[in-house]
């Protein structure tokens, strides 16, 4: 009999696991925290950057890893103000992946850093199901996106470290419950700190910057 051609199907999730694991050891050795921003296209990853940038301007000790599918807009937004960025293009892909987040990791000027935000490609899905080192995970969840998100897509706010309520300033012109949202939440994520914040006015990014920096 004829010896057929085998197949051989690598485990993608195990090797970003290894590349996962080299980040932390990069991020410990240079005592830099790194967050993992997720949530929705739209839902307010950027403006909420743009804030604590504005609201703390002599603060230059982080970085942004900024994600996308395409375009490089995001990240124009952020270098405006100062803020270092680096521009990560998945060409296609719902997430980011621990090589990619590597590689520009090692770009940046850690030791003079203490804090690296990556902001992750809009999606409620695909991007919590991949470890990229991070030392939390944040959920970010518009007002605009409804209260039941957090049933819906369990898995984020499960793994979430804490959960950002964007855009409250917006709750008087919708039909939005927040009392049903936060119970929605915690029917997940029962001891999840929830942040309720605007980045128009700027309302509750104080209290988030000081949890993110206590990590």
């Amino acid at each position: 009999m004829k010896n057929q051609m085998i197949k051989v199907y690598k485990d993608l999730m195990g090797q970003n696991s290894l590349w996962a694991e080299k980040i932390r050891l990069i991020l410990k050795e240079s005592k830099v925290t790194m967050i993992n921003l997720i949530g929705s296209p739209g839902c307010g990853k950027t403006s909420l950057l743009e804030k604590m940038t504005t609201l703390f301007p002599g603060k230059r000790d982080f970085a942004v890893l900024e994600g996308d599918v395409e375009t490089t807009h995001d990240a124009e937004r952020l270098n405006a103000l100062g803020v270092p960025v680096s521009q990560l293009l998945t060409s296609g892909a719902c997430h980011l992946e621990a090589k990619m987040v590597y590689h520009a990791l090692i770009d940046l000027p850690l030791p003079s850093l203490k804090l690296v935000i990556v902001e992750n490609v809009g999606n409620l899905v695909c991007p919590a199901e991949f470890d990229i080192g991070e030392h939390a995970k944040v959920a970010v969840l518009s007002v605009t996106e409804g209260e039941d998100k957090p049933v819906k897509y369990p898995l984020l706010f499960r793994e979430a470290k804490a959960v950002v309520l964007t855009k409250i300033d917006l709750i008087p012109h919708l039909s939005f419950n927040k009392d049903a949202c936060l119970n929605y939440i915690k029917q997940v994520n029962g001891t999840v700190p929830v942040f309720e914040i605007s980045s128009l006015s700027g309302d509750g990014v104080h209290s988030l910057v000081e949890w993110i920096y206590s990590l």
